[in-house]
């Protein structure tokens, strides 16, 4: 499979998204996000994370400005938080979120965790961001299929994202399927387990075999699953060394291998009770 930096995935109607982004999750705000954002930008990867949850979406901004890549060259996520879940909260948090970036607009607005008795309200708010142009993009963070069952009955534009903790312990193959059958793409948090995967002696075999690390399998092996991956760092070197992962590719038999990892394991909350 010939991937890239530049390679993207097409979304329902939405425009495409970048495979390989970066995450900023629990990134100290001000120079510590601002720097990460920059030189994310300046090693090529377009697509930067973030949440209201996370109180760095101002260094997240001033990270993009500082990188001297156009706005519209960048694919910027942020997300709604539970607290502010609802309609009326739900449009006013992502005033809040635009002002602190310094934007107009978002490429792809997420509901971070799913509230069952905020939901419908919730989304009928994220469906008319959709249309007023301040996010290019609508989905969901965490949800399983039930939740997306609920979900599907009130919605009149369908999520396109799921973002879910997805890595080689915990691959969740149903879910896998339900998003492919509704055309729902799969966004990857926790795709190197915070660190998990450097102790998994699988992937420490196959990254010997092509001169790369853990964390560098396990990214790629998510990006020739066809899904979306956020890995996280503060370190200038790490947030290179997670991109360079476009001159290998994993074979068939190796993908297999890594597929047999699957044990179900979380490192976050289960969605299931986490809130809703």
């Amino acid at each position: 499979m010939r991937l890239t930096i530049g390679s993207t995935i097409e979304l329902e109607d939405a425009p495409p998204m970048p495979r390989l982004g970066l995450g900023t999750y629990k990134t100290a705000p001000g120079a510590e996000v601002e720097h990460s954002v920059e030189a994310a930008l300046r090693s090529g990867y377009r697509l930067i994370d973030t949440a209201a949850l996370y109180d760095n979406e101002d260094g997240v901004g001033a990270g993009i400005r500082a990188s001297g890549v156009p706005r519209e060259e960048v694919y910027l996520t942020s997300k709604v938080w539970n607290d502010d879940q609802g309609f009326e909260s739900t449009l006013a948090a992502c005033d809040r979120s635009l002002a602190r970036l310094g934007t107009d607009y978002l490429d792809l607005y997420l509901i971070h965790w799913p509230i069952r008795t905020t939901l419908a309200e919730t989304w009928r708010a994220m469906e008319e961001l959709l249309a007023a142009g301040k996010t290019r993009a609508i989905g969901v963070c965490n949800c399983l299929s039930f939740q997306l069952d609920e979900l599907l009955k009130i919605a009149e534009v369908p999520p396109a994202v799921d973002q879910i903790e997805f890595h080689p312990r915990l691959q969740q193959p149903g879910l896998q399927a339900y998003l492919a059958e509704h055309d729902i793409a799969l966004e990857a948090w926790a795709p190197v387990m915070r660190g998990g995967v450097n102790d998994i002696p699988e992937l420490i075999e196959i990254g010997r075999a092509h001169g790369k690390s853990p964390a560098q399998v396990s990214i790629r092996w998510i990006l020739q699953m066809g899904y979306v991956a956020i890995p996280k760092s503060v370190h200038e070197d790490r947030i290179a060394e997670n991109a360079d992962i476009f001159d290998f590719e994993l074979s068939d038999q190796e993908m297999e291998a890594i597929d047999r990892l699957d044990r179900g394991q979380r490192i976050g909350p289960d969605p299931a009770t986490k809130a809703w």
